[in-house]
């Protein structure tokens, strides 16, 4: 069976999403249209402040999460900006499934997880017809990842330091093939 649904998990800090966004950049310049979100860590003077999601398609920016949030859900040192996190994130997985060949989601994990929206839309995405290039958090226990990481058309890949190189071009490969 083809596998649509590419899952990337790994350890913190092992680049995850830098192979995802090297895999999306191989597959535009192959003409693919990719849409979806890609989380960013953002630094201040060295220090994690928080976390940026950038909706591929539109350039759209929001704030994922921050220390200096001051409502949302609390993660580690962190609020989730619920807000931008169903304006932004949300509705860039939700207009990729409609209108992209591929949907890439970073990440489904504790902080994404507490919007609603964000689920539906990742549900859409892993239930439509369309290639998904998703990182599932290494350790958060939910029934959406259980679910991805359990379906017959999806296969998961390790990001470690010693592969995290040659990944992108696996990645790209294997969803040039699953839309052809």
């Amino acid at each position: 069976m083809r596998k649509r649904v590419l899952l990337l998990t790994g350890n913190p800090g092992v680049g995850k999403t830098t192979v995802l966004a090297k895999a999306v950049n191989a597959l535009k310049e192959k003409g693919y249209s990719v849409g979806g979100m890609i989380s960013r860590e953002v630094r201040e003077s060295g220090t994690r402040v928080g976390f940026e999601i950038l909706d591929l398609n539109s350039g759209g920016r929001g704030w994922l999460a921050h220390i200096n949030q001051k409502t949302g859900p609390r993660v580690g040192k962190y609020r989730v900006n619920m807000e931008d996190l169903n304006a932004v994130g949300a509705k860039a997985v939700t207009n990729a499934v409609e209108k992209c060949d591929i949907t890439a989601i970073d990440e489904i994990g504790p902080m994404e997880l507490f919007s609603e929206k964000f689920k539906e839309a990742t549900q859409k995405a892993l239930n439509s017809r369309k290639s998904v290039l998703a990182i599932i958090h290494w350790k958060a226990r939910d029934k959406l990842i259980s679910e991805a990481k359990n379906r017959e058309d999806s296969e998961i890949f390790k990001v470690t330091y010693e592969n995290r190189d040659e990944l992108p071009k696996t990645i790209t490969e294997k969803t040039a093939e699953s839309l052809k």
